[in-house]
Order: C-alpha cells, then sequence, then structure tokens
C-alpha cells in the first residue's frame, strides 16, 4: 500500500482554492479508507457463511448444492440489483446511498444469526445480497473521482481486494467464535461491526466535501448533460471488459466459498483449523489484486492497451496452476501450487475495472460500474460456487473443483477482443465527450 500512495501522491484531485496541501493529500485517503473499511464489513457478512458451513450442515442436515445456496443468493441478488441501484445512486446521492445499504446489510446479518432453520437462512441472506448490491460499484466510483486515472488499476485492485480482506477476516474469526461461543454469534459480531461502520462514513463524508476534491478534466471542460445509459453497453470494449471481469472471478469466487469444506474434508482439517488455513489463501487472493493492480498500472504507463495483455496473462497463470493443483496429491506440491494460483487468481479484477472506468463518461461511471459488479456477480461470484456445488454432488468437492479453472479460458478471450477493440471504443468515448461536455472558459 506504502507503494501505492507514493505513486498518487501527485494524482490525487485538486481541490477548490482555499483547502491546505495537507487536507487535498488526506481527505482522499480518508475517502479510501472509510469506503475500504465498509467494503471489508460487507464481504465480512457475506463470507463468514462459509466458516459455519460445518456447522450448519451438522445442525440442519443440508446438502451441499443448500450450502451453495445460501452463498450464491447473495452474490445473485447483488447481481441483479447492482445496476438499478448504482443508476439511483448516481441520481440520489452516493454518499446517502452507501450509508443505507451498510444499514440494511448489517441489520439482515443479524437476522441470520436468529434463524430457525434453512428457509429463515435463505431469506436473511437474500436481504445481505439486497443491502450490499450496489456497495462495490458505487464505492469505487466514488474512491476513483478523488483520483487520477493514471492509478485507477492499482486503487481499484486495491479497493477490490477489500472483498478479499473481509473474506479472510470473516472466514478466519468467524470460525474461532463459532467454535468458541456458537455459529449465532458469527453473524451477530459481522452486523455490529457494520453498523459502527456505517455511522463513521455518515459523519465523516459528505457530497459537499467530495465535490471540492473531485478531479477535473484536463482540458478544463465541464459536464452540461448526462451521457446516455445506453452509452454502457454500445461501446464493443467496455463489453468485453465485462465479460472477460465477470468470468476471471469465477474461480477466485469458488476459492473464497469452498476452501474451508475442501481443507475439512481432503485434510481432513477441524473446522477452525480448515476456517485458519483457508484464510490465508484468501489473503492472497487479497494480496494479488492489491499487487497485480499496481504492476499493471507500472506495466501501462506508456500504452494503456497494456492492461489488457496483463490481464490475459493473469488468467493463464492462474488456470496453468489451479488446474495442475487439484490434480496433485494433498502435500506441500498441492498448497505451493494453490497458493500461486489464489494470488493470481483476481489479479485482472483491477485491470477491467480500470478499463471500465477509462471507457466510460464520467456522468454514468457508477453505473459502468454496476453493470461490471453485474457481470462479476452473474458469471463469477454467483455461478462458481453454485456450479461447484452442483457438481460435487455428483464428483464430490475434489472432483467438483478440478474443473473449475476452465473459466480463465473465455475470461482471457474476452479479454484479447478487448484489446482488439480498444480503439474503437476510445474513439466512441472522445465523441459522447464532445457531446456532453463544453470547455470552462465557454461558460456562460
Amino acid at each position: 500500500m506504502i507503494a501505492i500512495t507514493s505513486s498518487v501522491e501527485e494524482s490525487i484531485g485538486a481541490p477548490t482554492a482555499g483547502t491546505s496541501s495537507s487536507r487535498r493529500r488526506l481527505y482522499p485517503w480518508i475517502v479510501f479508507g472509510l469506503a475500504f473499511a465498509l467494503l471489508l464489513s460487507d464481504y465480512m457478512s457475506r463470507q463468514v457463511l462459509s466458516a459455519v458451513f460445518p456447522f450448519l450442515k451438522a445442525d440442519w442436515s443440508l446438502t451441499d448444492s443448500q450450502l451453495a445456496s445460501l452463498t450464491s443468493v447473495v452474490a445473485l441478488m447483488v447481481g441483479l440489483l447492482t445496476l438499478p441501484i448504482s443508476i439511483l445512486a448516481d441520481r440520489w446521492g452516493r454518499v446517502r446511498s452507501l450509508v443505507l445499504m451498510a444499514v440494511l446489510w448489517s441489520v439482515a446479518t443479524l437476522a441470520c444469526a436468529l434463524a430457525g432453520g434453512y428457509e429463515h437462512m435463505l431469506i436473511a441472506r437474500f436481504m445481505v445480497g439486497v443491502g450490499e448490491a450496489a456497495y462495490g460499484s458505487v464505492g469505487i466510483a466514488l474512491v476513483l473521482s478523488v483520483f487520477a486515472p493514471q492509478v485507477h488499476a492499482a486503487l481499484a485492485g486495491a479497493f477490490m481486494a477489500g472483498g478479499s480482506f473481509g473474506s479472510v477476516v470473516g472466514v478466519s474469526l468467524g470460525g474461532v467464535i463459532a467454535t468458541q461461543l456458537g455459529w449465532r454469534w458469527s453473524f451477530a459480531a459481522m452486523a455490529v461491526l457494520g453498523l459502527l461502520l456505517a455511522a463513521a462514513f455518515k459523519v465523516l463524508i459528505t457530497e459537499r466535501r467530495l465535490a471540492k476534491y473531485q478531479v477535473r478534466r484536463p482540458d478544463g471542460g465541464v459536464v452540461v448533460r448526462r451521457a446516455p445509459f445506453s452509452s454502457l453497453f454500445t461501446n464493443p470494449a467496455v463489453m468485453c471488459a465485462y465479460v472477460g471481469g465477470g468470468l476471471q472471478m469465477f474461480m477466485a469466487a469458488v476459492m473464497l466459498a469452498w476452501l474451508p469444506s475442501f481443507f475439512n474434508r481432503t485434510y481432513d482439517y477441524p473446522p477452525a483449523r480448515a476456517a485458519v488455513v483457508a484464510s490465508v489463501f484468501v489473503l492472497l487472493i487479497a494480496t494479488g489484486m492489491i499487487g497485480c493492480g499496481y504492476i499493471a498500472d507500472r506495466l501501462s504507463r506508456n500504452d494503456i492497451t497494456g492492461k489488457w495483455t496483463v490481464g490475459i496473462g493473469y488468467c493463464a497463470i492462474g488456470f496453468v496452476c489451479l488446474m495442475a493443483a487439484f490434480r496433485l496429491d494433498t502435500g506441500a506440491g498441492q498448497l505451493a501450487l494453490l497458493a500461486i494460483g489464489a494470488f493470481f487468481s483476481a489479479g485482472s479484477s483491477g485491470t477491467t475495472a480500470a478499463m471500465v472506468a477509462g471507457l466510460t463518461h464520467q456522468s454514468v461511471q457508477a453505473s459502468g460500474m454496476g453493470t461490471l459488479t453485474l457481470a462479476n456477480n452473474l458469471l463469477g461470484l454467483a455461478l462458481g460456487p453454485m456450479v461447484v456445488g452442483i457438481l460435487a454432488d455428483h464428483l464430490g468437492l475434489l472432483g467438483a473443483l478440478q474443473w473449475a479453472p476452465l473459466a480463465y479460458l473465455p475470461a482471457a478471450a474476452a479479454m484479447l477482443l478487448g484489446k482488439r477493440l480498444h480503439p474503437r471504443g476510445l474513439a466512441k468515448l472522445q465523441t459522447l465527450d464532445a457531446a456532453t461536455t463544453i470547455k470552462s472558459d465557454e461558460e456562460s
């Protein structure tokens, strides 16, 4: 994170006159820090379920597909509702929307702690998904609005890594709490944290303050009207970023949901130890999202299309390592390949987010990120765990995991097509930009 900080010291949006230099540097990082903390809470509430899978399976005699449904219903609702809620947030106010989302998912997580059976838990998890639906898209749009484009891949990767870091804490802490106090207390702890962070965000972040630090156009242009919503789907390169970004999340989502059970069943670890060991690999996923985003920014300083190439490389590494890992016998060799695969498994997240940010109009950028989140959830976070859960009922969990990395192949193909279409997509954006802005010296 130090490397990222130093690289963006001079890339933070300039505030209005009269704001001190120290405040100019500090406030965008306060925005990032609080938004990142809420994303941690988001995924802690979402992924704590994985840590208590063994307890729920024993208490309620659930099948693997039922367990998978409790995970996938959240991602499904996030996928279905992200775009409409992101559109509303662009109009209603991003800060107000983010606070409301955090309160809703926290209250729903508390309801999980009170669930009396599978049906009650499914309804509560449904509401967790409703609350979390657009947080990632609106939050990242808010963060990127106060930082310059040349560091967007690193910041997007770091922000999105909050999901994995939150999963680490949610899985490991949830497993420990469930073992010591019971699984219901795991959900209750996550709920209280979310409510506290929502209150802090409400106090410290306001639309008025954000407006002072928003990055201005290099030519001094001012947006005079909103770009049409259809522009999110008529840019061919952006469409490739949506598809490639969603599919490259497939395997990361599988590992987030099923690694605790993998170590419980394959290595015969007790649930608490399996959750802790799995959290190490989830931490590698998060670290990889940050590191891979930073590397992509560095390698593409002179050619923005280099982000596509780097993203394709990350998919290739993840595919090779994870295909091999799940076919090896248990032991050090398997764990080493799992570690490498985990690091690169979601490495393309920052690159695809940077492509979406760079190829969509600023007036609908939250909606663009919402569309990317929709793809991430429908093609990755919802589809991955559910497909593996269904296959596991027939092939066993290990057998299902052996086939899951195949999702990287169409992901890489979409990114390759996106690179070829990038010039056409950039030309479309420039035409749209010219039609919706005026130069500042032309303002009446």
